[in-house]
């Protein structure tokens, strides 16, 4: 019983004599240290500094909804979930590598006879056992395995990280996006009354003769198109909110909402991008495809580890007896051990057609990892591009409303005076309403490229 106990004892201590894990080289980043410069890119800040997402959207409404999304929202619930399953399989892998124990209990019942043959009782035959058993892990399998799923497991923090990041992202464009709804609508309102008031104008000025009656009914078709502009608006609007209801996993407080897109876009700070392209590295993808390649390399140690023989110790430790009362006397005890060496002689190539399954899928798994390096380094430089460009398109689109004003007010003027057709006045208001809409546009584009920055920079996700 003591062999047995310290054997045990022993195996449990002994770690595989050798790993068959491929090296865990991070590969060379196939991307520029830097980020794409001159036109249209502006000079960036030389480093980045810690951000989360209350320097970056520091409105607190908003705040409010992102810190409601992170406690209700059901993606970020799957992703928990999925984080508890990958650290129960990391137990479960674990667990190999320990002795196993099982126990067992028995009762033999047989009839007694006496000196005739006659039954004149029972005989109760009861035992107890224990069944040790542990394989010996002397090339690494149950180690690498082990290790693969402790990479699977950081890998899919790394993923849950992700959604957090893609959450906030989406909260804050969501809001952003109500935000600019809101203006339209405002505008279409405006457009809406001043169409009305253009009818009315013209109305007055064909009872009078001085207008015709195309006139009237040019006004009545832009007056028309303005209150299906505001109907649309309006559904828009509601669809908005409900996004936001979605992403937040609950009801939404109406004093949350944002009222303008200069109010909340006044809010959203702009990041610098910093210089070196190894910042992509803290992105939640990125370290995700690592993980991935890291237990890619474990499953090639388990598949080569399986090429060798396995070895294991078994044992029996119980007790038996005749009679209850002698179960515990020290007779009953009984105990032995044994060692089994197992080897397929012949598995068709299977083994080693594993080996090289897993060895292709650690290289689907680079190509994977420096894959997602490429495509973060498109996703920042692109999100610079139209950083380096949204002032100059926002003043543009701002002369292009003035302008746009100015003109309308003269036009509006000259048609009252009876100089300019209405034809003239109905292209002016049609190109004041465009030119307000596009600049909403712009300044919208400008407030979400902030939060596509914080995104394609790997974010917080806390």
């Amino acid at each position: 019983m003591r062999r047995i106990a310290l054997l045990l004892a022993a195996c449990a201590l002994l770690p595989g004599c050798t790993s068959l894990d491929p090296p865990n080289v991070r590969p060379v980043a196939p991307v520029p240290a830097g980020w794409p410069v001159g036109d249209p890119y502006r000079a960036e800040a030389p480093a980045l500094p810690a951000f989360g997402h209350r320097d970056v959207f520091r409105d607190v409404r908003l705040q409010t909804l992102i810190a409601q999304a992170l406690q209700n929202n059901r993606d970020l619930r799957i992703a928990a979930a999925n984080i508890a399953a990958a650290r129960a399989q990391v137990r479960i892998s674990r667990g190999a590598q320990l002795p196993q124990v099982d126990g067992a209990a028995g009762l033999d019942v047989t009839p007694r006879r006496d000196a005739d043959g006659d039954i004149n009782g029972v005989r109760v035959s009861p035992s107890l056992s224990l069944l040790p058993s542990f394989e010996l892990d002397l090339f690494g399998r149950l180690a690498s395995l082990t290790r693969a799923d402790q990479a699977r497991l950081l890998a899919t923090g790394a993923a849950e990280r992700g959604v957090r990041v893609a959450l906030i992202g989406d909260i804050a464009d969501a809001w952003l996006t109500y935000a600019a709804d809101s203006s339209l609508l405002a505008i279409a309102e405006n457009t809406v009354r001043s169409a009305e008031r253009s009818r009315s104008l013209t109305e007055a000025r064909l009872r009078g003769g001085i207008a015709p009656r195309t006139d009237l009914l040019q006004a009545q078709q832009i007056l028309e198109t303005a209150r299906a502009d505001l109907a649309e608006q309006r559904a828009l609007r509601a669809q908005d909110l409900n996004l936001l209801r979605l992403l937040v996993g609950a009801t939404v407080d109406p004093s949350l909402l944002p009222t303008s897109l200069d109010q909340a876009a006044a809010s959203v700070a702009v990041l610098p991008a910093g210089l070196d392209s190894r910042i992509l590295l803290r992105r939640p993808d990125i370290i995700e495809a690592e993980y991935r390649l890291r237990a890619a390399n474990a499953e090639i140690g388990a598949a080569r580890a399986a090429l060798f023989p396995s070895i294991s110790l078994t044992g029996l430790l119980g007790l038996a007896s005749d009679t209850l009362g002698g179960l515990l006397s020290g007779g009953a005890l009984a105990f032995s051990a044994s060692a089994d060496v197992r080897q397929s002689i012949f598995s068709g190539g299977a083994r080693r057609a594993t080996v090289r399954l897993r060895e292709a899928e650690q290289q689907a798994a680079v190509a994977t990892y420096e894959r997602a390096i490429q495509t973060a380094f498109r996703e920042v430089a692109d999100a610079l591009a139209d950083k380096g460009t949204y002032d100059d398109r926002v003043g543009a689109n701002q002369r292009n409303v003035a302008a746009a004003q100015q003109a309308l007010t003269l036009v509006q003027a000259r048609y009252r005076e009876g100089i300019d057709p209405f034809l003239t006045t109905l292209d002016a208001q049609r190109s004041a309403y465009a030119a307000e809409r596009n600049l909403i546009a712009v300044r919208l584009g400008r407030a979400s490229n902030a939060v596509r920055l914080y995104r394609v920079l790997g974010g917080d996700g806390v």
